[in-house]
């Protein structure tokens, strides 16, 4: 048996992957196979599904922030069932999403066998079948047989009159559906357009939602519809009329077919071209009238026509929320740019510079040059988890903090022993922070520093020798009562220190090669004598070159900082 996974990504995005061999890995790594590099709280090699004789099972990879079975952190293989809920840092995957039992209010798909034999109370067919009929089939060309054996056979079609009840409810569907109107009028506006167009009592239009049909208006109750019928419209985008209930064997055995006493009901397709975005279904529980092929014919139609405009509107929709987001980062793009320095402050002793590029059009990266007493500046970049505005959202609120605990005399492993305590106290369990803080003296050199988790800074000495500022501690906001190593240095005159995040260091190649650290310590050791903003712009050629024309996958953030005196 065939098994399919749906993952979905914490942007709303959704794919569905089948579940072919015997093993499918998930992590941030791109040898996995299915990788998300953008999500921060997954490992590299997070968890892993594998194929354990007919049934598979889940697996986590002794990953950072675990693996989540149904809300409960896995210990060990786990088996899988059909409909269970997988979380592996932002991602949720559902394991085989359709095997469940569709539900909606009251609406309930109850199961039945696939489609077989033609049935004699029944009438099928396809919405291009029944437009080739109207329109003739091209010269020389012979019907599809599908078509041709869908239809009732009949000779050609029949001059229609204007003033028939079939062209009199398509022309006011196309008066009522011209306007524009909210998607939830809409629906009840199309499916009352239904109902009075074919003579129903009762009906219910439904829009597939990823893989689930959402009911959108409902005029009756007490809906149940068989799967078959469903799977006829969905998959093979199949009108459907049953005449009569009583006269159809699969029907007529059915007791909550009987107990609503439905005795002719219609399903078609809400299709736009070859797609299907969802059906409408009407029935008439008693027989004052039963259902023609026409009717067939002209719900059909509605529905296409239904479908087009529905899309329509949807396509508006998603252009004026695209429009608003677009503003609104842009707006928060500049507030977050007024975040960050506009130029380094003047600290005798010492020449500065920062440069900062998101990814996105905000970012999560965050720096900062702050002045101390006696002379001293202090030094700071951080790297949020995540990408955009929750990372963005995140980045202002750390900048606040640091901005007022600077302000308070003591050292950086304390500042980030408390800053840590903050973050976690208020950040989500999936978010957390990298970073380095230092304090540097021109007038002596004495630099005393502190890192959490943070790429270790580079320091160049003025004979080109580099140095690799390691040790501190984990990074911030996980674990509450974390500390942190204070470390100290001496910077001579001429010596160059570096700090960046590793959306510099990790942008890769064409090839998927990494431009590295050692790429950016040879421009730094050629550079440690020129001006700084030329060794930022050396080093963003570089690495934009290194990407060959491809946009970054993480923000850029580079800070220098070269003694004088």
């Amino acid at each position: 048996m065939a098994h399919e996974i749906l993952i979905q990504t914490v942007d709303g995005a959704t794919e569905k992957v089948l579940l072919q061999g015997d093993r499918l890995a998930v992590g941030r790594s791109r040898d996995n196979d299915f990788h998300c590099p953008d999500d921060a709280s997954l490992s590299r090699r997070h968890m892993v599904l594998e194929r354990k004789g007919e049934e598979w099972v889940v697996r986590d990879l002794e990953s950072k922030n675990g693996t989540y079975l149904n809300g409960a952190r896995i210990q060990g293989p786990q088996p899988l069932r059909a409909g269970d809920r997988i979380r592996a840092g932002d991602l949720v995957l559902v394991f085989d999403p359709a095997g469940r039992e569709v539900t909606a209010e009251n609406v309930v798909f109850y199961a039945e066998p696939e489609w077989g034999a033609p049935r004699p109370a029944t009438v099928t067919l396809r919405l291009d079948g029944l437009l080739r009929r109207e329109t003739g089939p091209a010269a020389g060309a012979d019907p599809p047989a599908a078509a041709a054996a869908a239809v009732p056979p009949a000779g050609p079609a029949p001059a229609v009159s204007l003033q028939s009840p079939a062209v009199g409810a398509l022309i006011r569907a196309g008066r009522e559906l011209a306007g524009h109107r909210p998607l939830p009028e809409l629906f009840r506006m199309i499916l009352d357009l239904s109902l009075e167009a074919v003579g129903a009592d009762r009906g219910v239009l439904m829009t597939l939602e990823g893989e689930q049909l959402v009911p959108r208006a409902v005029r009756g109750e007490g809906f149940r519809i068989s799967t078959a019928v469903r799977d006829q419209v969905l998959r093979e985008k199949n009108s459907l009329l049953v005449r009569d209930t009583r006269l159809d064997e699969a029907f007529r055995s059915r007791q909550s077919i009987l107990a609503q006493d439905v005795r002719t009901m219609m399903a078609v397709p809400l299709q736009t071209e070859d797609r299907v975005i969802g059906l409408v279904y009407v029935d008439s529980p008693h027989l004052v009238r039963e259902f023609t092929p026409d009717d067939l014919n002209l719900l059909t139609v509605l529905g296409n026509v239904a479908a087009t405009r529905i899309e329509h509107e949807r396509l508006q929709q998603v252009e004026q929320a695209q429009q608003l987001l677009e503003r609104d980062l842009e707006q928060a793009a500049e507030i977050q740019r007024m975040l960050l320095p506009a130029a380094p402050p003047v600290v005798p002793g010492v020449e500065l510079a920062g440069h900062n590029a998101a990814c996105r059009t905000v970012g999560g990266d965050y720096y900062d040059f702050l002045p101390c007493p006696e002379g001293r500046v202090a030094l700071v970049l951080g790297d949020v988890s995540g990408k955009g505005i929750p990372a963005a959202l995140l980045m202002a609120s750390l900048q606040a903090r640091i901005q007022a605990l600077a302000e308070e005399p003591c050292g950086p492993g304390r500042l980030l022993g408390r800053l840590n305590r903050m973050l976690a106290a208020s950040s989500p369990t999936n978010r957390f922070v990298s970073l380095f803080f230092c304090v540097l003296d021109p007038r002596s050199g004495e630099m005393a520093w502190s890192n959490a988790g943070h790429n270790p800074p580079m320091l160049v000495r003025a004979g080109g020798r580099v140095e690799r500022l390691e040790g501190g501690g984990m990074v911030l906001g996980v674990v509450a009562d974390s500390t942190y190593e204070e470390s100290r240095t001496l910077v001579e005159p001429g010596d160059l220190l570096a700090l960046y995040s590793d959306g510099l260091t990790e942008a890769r190649s064409p090839g998927d090669e990494e431009y590295g650290e050692g790429r950016l310590a040879e421009i730094l050791r050629e550079g440690r004598g020129r001006p700084l903003p030329e060794v930022i712009e050396t080093a963003k050629a570089a690495v934009a070159a290194w990407r060959g024309g491809a946009p970054p996958e993480d923000d850029v953030t580079l800070v220098l900082a070269r003694r004088t005196a």
